[in-house]
């Protein structure tokens, strides 16, 4: 494997890919320019009801299609990932797109109409916990068992996951994203931080579970990144003082989503599989402050 492309031959499925602002689409790209095969996965009708609104889905496959290295592909699937049995069709796809997945990063996420705890109902709350928590696990499930020795083993729920250790390398990546809220208080955002917490709380359990199939699980916490939402066009919440507040900040900026893709592409390669387990802060320093 050549040392420019680290992921090559490598099948890459990225959730939450359907816009050149967000996170996702600089994942995908990350990961494209390293060799992986690209599969996304989008939900138009989610950025619709955002102040920013969708883009264009053509020029995101195009994007990501101009970091592709020679022979790689891109495979683009539309799901709404709060439907369960969708769960299992994208993973279909992604394996159908070259063989097999090699790299799932859980990008896809819930946001806007939140509240404060004074806001919640159950409604609200298993509309974020759906799409931001149960819909991660299961794809992760999902793609788990299409590692596992044998997929027709009968093991009781709750057996200890049983593997082929010792690995001479990882047999898979797994990626979940978390938020701030581990660092501190997110005021009308509970519903989101509830769903956010739930990954970053069950990220050990889960990747002891993983590892004895020889995955690697990691959950990133990209700080505040700005992929539209603290614009003044398209912003989500008021911007008064926030030229101020980044002048005290490290960097004197917010998070840009190739800062968070970098970390990402690097804890899928062979050079960051030692990481395992583990919430990390990539956010310029921002929890410091």
């Amino acid at each position: 494997m050549h040392a420019d492309l680290p992921l090559s031959g490598r099948t890459a499925l990225v959730t939450g890919v359907s816009r050149r602002r967000g996170i996702g689409y600089a994942v995908a790209r990350a990961l494209a320019a390293r060799g992986a095969h690209l599969v996304i996965q989008h939900h138009r009708p989610h950025d619709t009801e955002q102040p920013w609104g969708a883009d264009d889905l053509d020029a995101v496959r195009a994007g990501i299609r101009s970091e592709l290295t020679p022979g790689a592909t891109l495979t683009d699937i539309g799901a709404d990932l709060a439907d369960t049995e969708a769960i299992g069709r994208v993973m279909d796809a992604a394996a159908a797109a070259t063989g097999a997945v090699d790299i799932l990063v859980c990008n896809h996420a819930k946001s806007g109409d939140d509240g404060s705890i004074l806001d919640m109902t159950p409604e609200r709350l298993d509309a974020f916990w759906q799409v931001n928590a149960r819909s991660t696990l299961l794809l992760t499930a999902e793609f788990a068992r299409r590692k596992a020795p044998s997929r027709d083993e009968q093991r009781r729920p709750g057996e200890r996951v049983s593997g082929a250790k010792p690995y001479a390398a990882p047999q898979g990546h797994v990626i979940w994203m978390t938020s701030g809220q581990i660092h501190g208080p997110m005021r009308g955002e509970i519903a989101y931080a509830t769903s956010k917490a739930a990954l970053a709380g069950i990220t050990a359990s889960v990747a002891a579970e993983l590892l004895e199939l020889g995955i690697v699980l990691n959950t990133v916490n990209p700080g505040p990144v700005n992929t539209g939402y603290l614009d003044a066009e398209t912003a989500d919440r008021p911007l008064d003082g926030v030229e101020e507040y980044l002048r005290t900040t490290p960097f004197g900026r917010f998070g840009r989503p190739e800062d968070a893709a970098e970390l990402i592409a690097w804890l899928t390669s062979a050079a960051g599989s030692w990481v395992v387990g583990q919430v990390l802060t990539g956010d310029g320093g921002f929890s410091l402050g």
